[in-house]
């Protein structure tokens, strides 16, 4: 059982990527909710919602992408 190391890398890869978007996500959506009424305002809070569900789904598929590099076997 050896760990796939380019593997590994992109699952760093993709948790720095996922990090960056859970410390965004939440800044976005401040910023929409402080400014209410301003005509912006729905643009930006669906983007920080969209940012937060990314943030999600790449935390889902990094967790993946690690487990695949450090439990599969090489064929």
């Amino acid at each position: 059982m050896t760990t796939d190391k380019d593997l590994l890398v992109k699952g760093f890869k993709c948790i720095a990527y996922t990090i960056a978007l859970m410390f965004l996500a939440p800044v976005v959506l401040y910023q929409a909710f402080k400014n209410e009424g301003h005509p912006f305002f729905w643009p930006v809070a669906i983007i920080g919602f969209l940012l937060a569900i990314a943030a999600i789904g790449m935390g889902f598929y990094s967790i993946k992408v690690l487990m695949e590099a450090i439990f599969s076997r090489k064929k």
